[in-house]
This record gives structure tokens, sequence and C-alpha cells, in this order.
């Protein structure tokens, strides 16, 4: 049976290349799911704040999967304004449905498209799907506190969703514990990896591509930003104490702090002379990855927080092993001494001591890989789809949830 799917996400497009300003792994959640949702049967809309001139009202992507660009606010326009468009990007959908046929269930991705999902859901008495990525209590915990407006808007979403999606069991655990999140409304459905793309390859191919010797290296791929800890992975680099060993940080500065955070960067390898040893990236079509993970040694995930962690899964298809900071999906992803390792100090001193483990015993680190890669395999897009599919047919059949 067809599914019609709207898929909110207001603050990011699957269009644009991850990496860049905002744009990460929610990007290529949103455009994977969609796209598996399609080849499954299901018809989906990606509704997207319109962000830049020019671009037409709507973009199919591939058969079932279609981008639709919403006007709402200024078209430039910080992140930290956008909860003032909510209201106006919600009527443009509202209006797109009235244009077309109202769809069967609604995903919302992110708070600020849960906002707008809450809203729509009421207007139009549509079953409500939301995936939150990261969450506001959760991140605050962590270190990374996040205004009061978003955690109480999260709660409301919560308390309204027919189904509330976690990618992994710790989610599923931050929701209940942070939020009282009803159990029988959250539902498990874990992001997937293209295994057509990302897995074990030639990896002297893939460093002759790259312009890089035979020494160890290390490899950070993500946001520049706080909450993802780049620094660490620099000063993992430093206490390696290798001057044969070079790390490949690839991404670009994200958030209120990113450009912060990538000058801090700059001054913190120049500081312990790193600069031969330490190349900064930016930000590559999300393809060109596998050709780094094949390149490197090891993948770096220090992070203060993971919803997930898809990073370390395309590491993991990719043969590569990964040492990674022991939270929120990391912990499903990385099987710790088997797959990866998971470093409970998250000191560069202790990353650098499991990293050193690695490149030191060729067979270690041989057998890790073979090990991510065969765990990664456990993981695809159409997996996820499957899971959504019979999550949204659940919702349908339910009696909704309403705001109590």
């Amino acid at each position: 049976m067809t599914q019609n799917v709207a898929i909110l996400s207001l603050h990011t497009s699957p269009l644009t290349q991850p990496g860049v300003g905002d744009s990460g792994g929610m990007n290529v959640y949103v455009r994977e799911m969609a796209a598996a949702l399609a080849h499954s049967g299901s018809e989906c809309r990606v509704y997207v704040r319109r962000a830049q001139e020019g671009l037409p009202d709507e973009v199919d992507i591939e058969p079932g999967v279609t981008v639709v660009h919403i006007n709402a606010g200024p078209v430039e326009l910080n992140k930290e304004d956008l909860p003032g468009v909510v209201e106006e990007f919600a009527d443009g959908v509202l209006a797109d449905f009235r244009r077309h046929r109202r769809p069967d269930v609604i995903h919302a991705n992110y708070w600020l498209s849960g906002v707008a999902g809450h809203r729509v859901k009421h207007a139009v008495e549509v079953p409500l799907a939301v995936t939150f990525h990261t969450l506001a209590r959760v991140k605050a915990a962590t270190g990374d506190p996040e205004s009061e407006l978003r955690a109480q808007a999260e709660t409301e979403v919560i308390g309204c969703a027919d189904a509330v999606i976690a990618s992994c069991e710790p989610e599923a655990q931050q929701l209940r514990e942070f939020y009282d999140a009803p159990p029988e409304r959250i539902e498990l459905a874990a992001p997937g990896v293209e295994h057509a793309l990302f897995s074990p390859g030639d990896r002297d191919g893939a460093r002759t591509a790259l312009g890089l010797g035979q020494g160890p290296v290390l490899l950070f791929v993500g946001r520049i930003q706080p909450l993802k800890r780049p620094l660490v992975a620099v000063e993992t680099l430093a206490c390696l104490g290798r001057e044969d060993a070079r790390l490949l940080v690839v991404g670009g500065p994200s958030g209120t702090e990113g450009r912060t955070e990538y000058r801090r960067l700059q001054d913190r390898i120049h500081a312990l002379g790193l600069e031969d040893q330490v190349t900064l990236v930016p930000p590559r079509p999300h393809h060109w990855l596998s050709t780094y993970y094949r390149a490197a040694d090891v993948v770096l995930v220090p992070s203060r927080s993971e919803s997930f962690g898809l990073v370390a899964l395309e590491a993991a298809a990719s043969g590569t092993p990964v040492v990674a900071a022991p939270v929120g999906g990391l912990r499903s992803i990385v099987d710790h001494g088997r797959t990866g390792f998971l470093v409970d100090d998250a000191t560069a001193e202790a990353f650098a001591a499991q990293t050193a483990a690695l490149i030191d015993n060729p067979l270690l680190a041989a057998e890790t890989a073979m090990n991510a890669a065969e765990r990664a395999r456990s993981y695809s897009w159409a997996a996820m789809a499957r899971s959504l599919r019979a999550t949204y047919r659940r919702v349908q059949s339910r009696v909704p949830v309403y705001c109590t």
C-alpha cells in the first residue's frame, strides 16, 4: 500500500552538502530516509525552508521524492532566529497540502520541524511522528546548554506526537529520562549506511588519491563546533608524539560558535607546532568521504553528545576502526574491544593511548576493522524504511494522541 508521507525539515535541506553551515548528518538522514521510503512504495514530499534566492518551488530528487521549498522569513536567516518563522513555515506546508493531497502521516525532523508538525497535525488531523536528532536537555547535561524555549517545545511536541522515533536504545532511554516520553509511543528505527559506497577498500589507493604518505593517518569528520570537540582530535595527534602521523579534519564551522571554534582549532595547531601534520579539509560531498575513511587508520569521534553517530557507522562500514566517546548512540554502534573502542576518560591522552594501541598492533587493527565492517552490515536504509512504514501503519490505526 502506498503511503503519502510529509517529511518536515525546516532548518536544513537534503539538497545541501553536509558539513556546510548547519548541515550535517541530518541532511544525509532525511535524504536517505526519503529515498528508502520511496523505494519501498511511499510517496514523500520533503518540506524545507527556502534559504537561497532562485530555488525552484519543487525539486524531484528521484521518483517518489520531491523537495518543496517553503517561503518562511527572509532567505538569509540565522539559525537562532528560525523559531520566529515556524508559524509561517507551517502555513506554507498547509497551503501545499491544499494544492496536493493530504498526507497519510507527517514525519518531522528536529525540534523546529516538530513544533511546525504539531500545529499542522491539529490543522489536518494527520498522525505525527517526530525524530529529534538532538535533545536540548541531553545537550545541556553534557555541557552544551540550549534555551529553555527549545526544551519546553520538545516537551510539548513529545506530549502530542503519535510516535517519537529513536535511533537506538540509548536515545530512547534519554527520551524517557529527560522528557518522560511514554514508552509505548517510542519507536526504534536505526539509520542505515549506503554499503555500495561505504565499504572496505584499497587503503593505499585511497591515500594516493588524497596525496597522503604511508605514515599513520587519523581522521575527524564533522562540523567544527564545541559539541564535536575537534580540539581533542588535534591534541590526540600531539599526544601520539609521532612525526610520521598526520590528522585530517574534514568539515566547516557550524552554529553560533563555529567560527570561534575554527579559530581556536587553528591557534591550537600552531601552538603545538603541528602545521605540517594537520590538514583542515573543507566540507566534501558525502560520497567523497568513503575515500577519506578508507585512507585512515583510525577515525576519532570525541563528541560530547551524539544521538546516533552516522560518522562512526560509515567509518565502520568502510573497515576503519573508531575511537569514540561513550555517549548516546555511539554506545550502540561501537562494540568496545571488538569493532572499535570507547574512551571513558574524554581526554586527549586517553584517546591517544587507544589510538596508539591500534596503530602499533596491525593484527588488532585488522581484526577490529573486519569486525566493524561485519557489524555495520546489519544497518541499512532499507531496514529503516521498513521500520518506519510499520510505525506509520500503527499510528494510522490507533486513536490519535491529542494535547491534554
